[in-house]
């Protein structure tokens, strides 16, 4: 292809082209799917509901599901109909939307945890401050500003990725990825977006130091504690918080940073898999249903006792 305006539409990779796997490959997605959205909708209406649970730390864990259900819409409904129907197309307009939400979902997963860390900061190590520091309308204008800058974020990255010029429509990734968008471009221009990634990246290690450094504080102000269960259950709303946290950054950081292969790799669609839709299903699992508040209010809700 000539050039950009050639192209109206991409060509995503197929995970096979065995039917009966493509039907089970319809059925994992929808089914994974599934799951995500009802955890998260449940963590909403339970925060939305319940008198309860209007503090900081649920309406950031009710933003988060948000995001998350977000963040799996954009990418696997798309992928698992493709299996369904056996088409693997996806239009000009489709992908740059792909992108511009995808790229604003989880550059604001990033910015709304590391937030909630900085909640559990003030919680743990200045509780005597924390109703004046976390009131309504800083905790609103927190994320207000996540919402916003990541929005502006993603718009950036969709404009200088599609700000390119194409020789090829065929993308070696299940939906619309930038690095293996970039591969794809005819022109120079792409050496904007590269460096654009990296700044994006090189906020996402400073979130992820911020974070470390909050929890050093926090872990420290918890082996003060002197009950053990106390102890325990600061650790346990902590670490998974941290290994998740780790692996989503690491992982994303490897796919976007790494040479692009010119044929499509199973390294490049599992970690795609790991950064993409992993937290998503992992993240009501560790911060809110394993919480007894949570699950206390999700009882009032459906009515039980």
């Amino acid at each position: 292809m000539d050039n950009q305006t050639s192209v109206s539409e991409f060509l995503l990779l197929e995970f096979t082209r065995i039917r009966e796997l493509q039907i089970m490959h319809f059925i994992f997605f929808l089914i994974l799917y599934l799951a995500t959205v009802t955890e998260n909708l449940l963590i909403i209406a339970a925060v939305a509901f319940d008198p309860h649970l209007h503090t900081p730390m649920y309406f950031f864990l009710m933003n988060l599901a948000m995001q998350d259900i977000g963040s799996v819409s954009v990418i696997i409904p798309k992928s698992a109909i493709s299996s369904l129907m056996n088409s693997n197309h996806i239009s000009y307009s489709g992908c740059v939307a792909q992108i511009l939400l995808f790229v604003f979902f989880v550059g604001s997963d990033i910015a709304l945890l590391t937030v909630m860390a900085y909640d559990r900061y003030v919680a743990i190590c200045n509780p005597l401050q924390y109703e004046m520091v976390m009131n309504r309308v800083a905790c609103t204008q927190m994320v207000g500003c996540v919402w916003i800058a990541c929005l502006l974020n993603a718009v950036l990255h969709t404009g200088g990725t599609f700000a390119n010029t194409f020789c090829s429509n065929v993308v070696n990734q299940f939906f619309c990825e930038i690095p293996h968008l970039l591969k794809l471009a005819c022109s120079d221009v792409y050496v904007i977006e590269v460096g654009v990634v990296v700044f994006s990246i090189t906020i996402g290690f400073s979130c992820f130091i911020f974070i470390i450094v909050t929890y050093a504080q926090i872990f420290t102000a918890v082996l003060k504690i002197p009950s053990v269960q106390g102890r325990k259950k600061a650790f346990s709303t902590c670490l998974p918080h941290l290994v998740v946290f780790t692996l989503f950054l690491l992982m994303a950081c490897f796919a976007y940073l790494r040479p692009t292969s010119n044929k499509p790799t199973h390294l490049d669609l599992i970690l795609t898999i790991i950064y993409s839709i992993i937290p998503p299903v992992l993240n009501p699992l560790i911060y809110s249903m394993r919480n007894k508040d949570i699950k206390a209010a999700l009882l009032r809700l459906l009515g039980q006792k």
